[in-house]
């Protein structure tokens, strides 16, 4: 470790951890060291912080407390996000970089963005899709399609995700899943599944599907079911657009990560290469009529880009990003998984009053 590179200490070392984050950092050494990883679990901890000559610690106040962890990135179970990332706003570090989502609630949310403003900590949701070069390219060329775009369609189609984590590294103590199936007929079973799938797998480009809806709080679940597979789909209106939101949990291994905007006369569609993917960027499409626009791969990850988002804020290069954004986007995913989980309860219900009958 130099001095002259930024000390990271994350709080939880589970596959995101092991098989993202650290990979990633590994590209950036003129930049960042791993100065300390935290893990409850303290085997965890020993073997990841290991791999990359940190302390390791099964304490958060013990991790907050070290004076060169600059940076902290809190990678620890969703319900914790919220306190632990206002305990390191309090800790005095210079920047959080939470997994999504950052927050629980719009409560939690707003409590971290006075937290913030408070301390001047920067803030930054690993969305890892909004710093893509693909994205970001798409999005200075896209011309007057926010305005114009009629239908928005987001759709993911994954195998199981110890298949990616595995190319990226070899994961220590991998939570297990479920050993039964779940009977998503259940309506409590199927609400539980749609809210996991949309706080846990839409919510990464959520904050897109917003970029193209304005009206992001005039928001009505048209549909929604629970594929055989597992995840969610969802039909919405959101203002005046119409918006499809997919997830699939599949067995084979060909994935798919899709967004879409279509208009009369343009549109856009994004590839995105899968989480856990660190190979590159997304490929996007522009069509303005017949005039084709296509840009990337390009070699940055999302996560590395966001990564460097990060050194440029805290270099002074680059503007911050506005809490008060988001709070917008936790706001809209939350409506989102909360609307959608009345439908699909709904609709579970009426299934066994009709098989009652």
């Amino acid at each position: 470790m130099t001095s002259n590179t930024t000390g990271v200490g994350f709080l939880g070392a589970g596959p995101v951890t092991q098989a993202i984050h650290l990979p990633t950092l590994a590209r950036l050494g003129d930049t960042f060291h791993v100065a300390s990883i935290m893990d409850v679990d303290s085997a965890v901890a020993e073997s990841v912080a290991a791999r990359v000559g940190a302390r390791l610690t099964t304490s958060v106040d013990e991790l907050l407390g070290e004076d060169d962890v600059k940076v902290v990135v809190i990678c620890s179970p969703h319900q914790f996000h919220a306190s632990q990332v206002i305990a390191a706003c309090r800790a005095g570090k210079e920047a959080v970089l939470c997994e999504k989502p950052f927050a629980m609630s719009r409560q939690e949310a707003e409590e971290i963005a006075a937290v913030a403003e408070e301390t001047g900590v920067h803030i930054i949701v690993g969305a890892m899709h909004t710093f893509d070069p693909g994205w970001t390219a798409a999005k200075a060329n896209w011309d007057d399609l926010v305005a114009t775009a009629h239908t928005i369609r987001y759709d993911v189609v994954l195998p199981p995700n110890p298949r990616f984590e595995d190319f990226a590294t070899e994961v220590v103590n991998r939570p297990v899943g479920p050993q039964t199936a779940a009977d998503r007929r259940d309506p409590e079973v199927a609400a539980a599944m749609v809210r996991g799938g949309i706080m846990g797998l839409a919510i990464h480009d959520l904050p897109l599907v917003r970029v193209f809806c304005p009206d992001f709080t005039d928001v009505e679940v048209l549909s929604c079911q629970v594929p055989t597979t597992g995840g969610y789909l969802v039909n919405l209106r959101v203002g005046d657009k119409a918006v499809r939101v997919t997830g699939h949990y599949t067995g084979s291994w060909e994935p798919e990560w899709v967004f879409e905007a279509i208009a009369d006369d343009k549109s856009l569609r994004i590839d995105f290469t899968p989480s856990y993917v660190l190979a590159g960027s997304a490929t996007a499409v522009l069509d303005f009529g017949p005039e084709r626009h296509v840009f990337g791969p390009y070699d940055q990850s999302g996560y590395e880009a966001q990564w460097r988002f990060l050194a440029g804020v805290r270099a002074g290069d680059v503007q911050p990003l506005d809490v008060t954004e988001l709070i917008h986007d936790l706001t809209f995913a939350l409506e989102v998984a909360d609307k959608a989980v009345e439908s699909v309860r709904a609709s579970a219900e009426n299934m066994k009053d009709e098989a009652r009958a």
